[in-house]
């Protein structure tokens, strides 16, 4: 049997005496939501039958578990709001699922875990018609912090009301804002059932919104059909309701523009009346005139939320029924969103740095990681072009994360003691993907690249990368068959993308071909190592396309939560570079000893009774180079995974130094500085035993092959 619940789906396989959880399952129903500065971001919201919940933008794991999760309040509706100078401090409405009475308002402290109820008005409001109270508060009412002074917080019911103290007190700075029809405030139930569980409150504030550009601005729209501002912090209130505007509209956002304090948008909708058109407004004057915006945007799409990119202006997103629409210009003309987003009711928006985050009503958070592309094209040109990269941060994941995941099928775990589910598969243009199954999907750990190609491009795409003095770092071609399918730049019209993972090329590879046989490993081979990372500084990456280059430069920055000096990133970097060539040197020597070991193998079949004979000869260079060799890397072997019957290879010894080393971003241990020098100068040692033994006995029996052959050949 299937239930299905405001939170999700519950599955019985014995007829229901138990029943799986909806906590496996990304189908949270958010109502507004909230970021707030730290790093790794974290993106608030509260939720339908379930609590408010603050989720990061990234995970340590490689994926954002349950387990990252918190839950600052019980809030399961309504709007919420973070402290902007301390993310400890977070206030979400919670009527449905809090005690206190009318306007359930929730002051969560993380450092405590206790929650203080700090309501407009808690009074009782069970069973009780809107029209009988003293104020009313709509089951999803603004919360929001002045963006001029973070010690003021502002609700909104049927008033507009402002805390100087953190909700400890607050005062009225309006008059009733709404059309105030008492006949839309009796008992939701009518007369036949006498109920008001507090979801149904009408005529009261949908959206708070105080200019970031000028002190005491404040806008207001209301449930049903106003549109309201204050110039003077409260003291008067100017009704600037659009004359497009249809009545009873539910007016869900205001949202100002960055760019101009005078240039105003609004969202709304009248679902609930069984009218299902946009309805999008501009106001360019401060409110004295609005125009319609709805240009071609689909006629039976319900418009709940706009939002005004902040740093290129006329970028504009709407958040719908079934998605996500965009403008390039202002409001003319819209698109939809692809881009992997589902088909669901998207009920609020938030840009973050480049990041545009969705709270979803079914479907939970989705992040667009990087909307740097779509402030290139705002100029409307659909030339090839390539975009500038967002600054990049160095992140460092656990050493373990992703470690179990597998080259097709389910892992069940990130990192030992972390479980989740991924499933990986194959595509179908050979690139490997996964399946993110009850666990959030981290964003890229690199740079991202956008690239633009205008349909009549077909050559090679090409991507080098640079640091700022010139030197080369890493380079990546469209048609390079030695890289793996998912390192080629992708060519097609339209947007591409590619991110580089910041890393040097690694070491030269054993070469597999070159080694003995060996039984048939169960376990996968392991990935090469990488190179060492870039440190924090200015890069650049240059694009060529047939004979067009085009170049953009970008920076990459430490992670703002460590105190690593550039001192000691750069002692990290340098003995992790010369790690990485001492393994290179180390394999390199182990191909060339299994190359000479094959080409000395045709001569071991002669006579073992003459000790001068050139078989036996070559037999004891053989196993000279197979002292070296077990020296070198663990010859008895079987697979990756076969590393406890045997001692560890020079080989081994050096990636656990790469791993010591590079596994945090800090300056290496002066012990793991000393056992780096000591395995290093060991290396050099064995392949100047090599190098010896190639001058000496290698050249004898080479030489003597030679005398044999001539000999034969003037017997001959």
């Amino acid at each position: 049997m299937i239930e299905g619940n405001d939170g999700g789906a519950c599955v019985s396989c014995n007829g229901g005496q138990t029943w799986s959880s909806i906590y496996n399952q990304p189908t949270a129903q958010f109502y507004r939501i909230d970021t707030d500065n730290q790093y790794p971001y974290r993106v608030y919201a509260t939720q339908q039958d379930n609590t408010t919940i603050s989720v990061p933008s990234a995970a340590a794991w490689g994926a954002i578990t349950l387990g990252d999760c918190t839950y600052p309040g019980t809030g399961e509706s309504g709007f919420v709001a973070v402290h902007p100078e301390d993310p400890n401090i977070v206030y979400c409405g919670a009527i449905g699922s809090s005690p206190g009475g009318a306007g359930a308002l929730q002051r969560y402290d993380h450092r405590t875990g206790q929650i203080q109820l700090v309501n407009v008005w808690p009074e009782a409001s069970l069973g009780i018609a809107p029209k009988d109270m003293r104020y009313r508060f709509a089951w999803t009412f603004p919360i929001v912090f002045s963006p001029h002074d973070s010690g003021i917080l502002y609700a909104g019911g049927n008033h507009v009301f402002r805390s100087r103290d953190e909700g400890m007190s607050w005062e009225e700075i309006s008059p009733d804002l709404s059309l105030n029809d008492i006949t839309r405030q009796g008992l939701s139930g009518g007369d036949i059932t006498h109920e008001n569980a507090r979801a149904e409150v009408h005529a009261t504030c949908a959206s708070l919104a105080p200019s970031p550009h000028r002190r005491g601005e404040i806008w207001a729209s209301t449930d049903d059909g106003f549109v309201l501002v204050t110039r003077d912090d409260g003291r008067g209130w100017q009704n600037v309701t659009p004359a497009g505007m249809p009545e009873l509209a539910y007016i869900g956002c205001v949202e100002i523009s960055p760019h101009d304090v005078d240039t105003i948008y609004l969202a709304a909708t009248r679902y609930k009346l069984a009218d299902y058109k946009p309805y999008l407004f501009r106001s360019t004057d401060g409110g004295r005139t609005f125009q319609s915006i709805n240009g071609d945007f689909p006629g039976g799409e319900i418009t709940r939320v706009v939002r005004a990119d902040p740093a290129r202006k006329g970028l504009l997103f709407v958040g719908t029924e079934i998605g996500v629409y965009y403008s390039l210009n202002d409001g003319q003309s819209w698109m939809r969103m692809g881009g992997g987003l589902p088909v669901v009711p998207v009920y609020d928006l938030k840009i973050k740095g480049t990041d545009l985050v969705a709270g979803t009503h079914g479907r939970s958070f989705w992040i667009l990681d990087d909307i740097t592309p779509l402030r290139g094209l705002v100029d409307g040109s659909q030339e090839s072009r390539f975009f500038e990269p967002r600054t990049t941060v160095r992140t460092k994941l656990h050493f373990g994360a992703l470690r179990s995941l597998r080259p097709s099928g389910v892992a069940h775990a990130l990192a030992p003691g972390v479980g989740a589910g991924i499933r990986t598969f194959r595509k179908p243009d050979g690139t490997s993907g996964r399946e993110y199954l009850d666990v959030g999907e981290n964003p890229p750990n690199g740079a991202i690249v956008y690239y633009w190609l205008d349909e009549s491009v077909s050559g090679p795409v090409s991507l080098a990368f640079y640091h700022h003095s010139g030197t080369g770092i890493a380079s990546f071609r469209s048609d390079d068959s030695s890289l793996p399918v998912v390192r080629h730049p992708s060519v097609r019209p339209g947007l591409n993308r590619f991110v580089w993972d910041l890393r040097y090329p690694g070491p030269e590879a054993l070469d597999i071909s070159l080694a003995p046989p060996r039984n048939k490993p169960l376990a996968e081979r392991a990935d090469q190592p990488a190179g060492p990372t870039v440190v924090p500084g200015q890069y650049r990456v240059e694009m060529s396309l047939g004979s067009q280059t085009m170049i953009a430069e970008f920076t990459v920055v430490k992670d703002p939560r460590l105190s690593t000096t550039p001192k000691d990133y750069s002692q990290q970097f340098e003995l992790v570079q010369e790690l990485t060539a001492s393994l290179g040197k180390v394999n390199a020597t182990v191909n060339r000893i299994r190359r000479l070991k094959h080409r000395l193998s045709v001569l071991t079949g002669g006579s073992e009774d003459d000790k001068h004979d050139l078989a036996t000869k070559a037999k004891a260079v053989v196993e000279k180079l197979t002292a070296l060799e077990a020296i070198l890397v663990d010859i008895h072997r079987e697979s990756d995974r076969d590393v406890l019957r045997n001692p560890a290879g020079l080989n081994d010894t050096l990636l656990a130094l790469i791993s010591t080393v590079s596994v945090s971003d800090t300056a290496p241990t002066k012990s793991a500085a000393a056992v780096a020098r000591e395995t290093m100068a060991r290396v050099d040692g064995e392949i100047g035993k090599l190098e010896r033994l190639a001058a000496s006995e290698v050249t004898a029996v080479n030489r003597s092959v030679i005398e044999r052959e001539v000999a034969a050949a003037s017997d001959a």
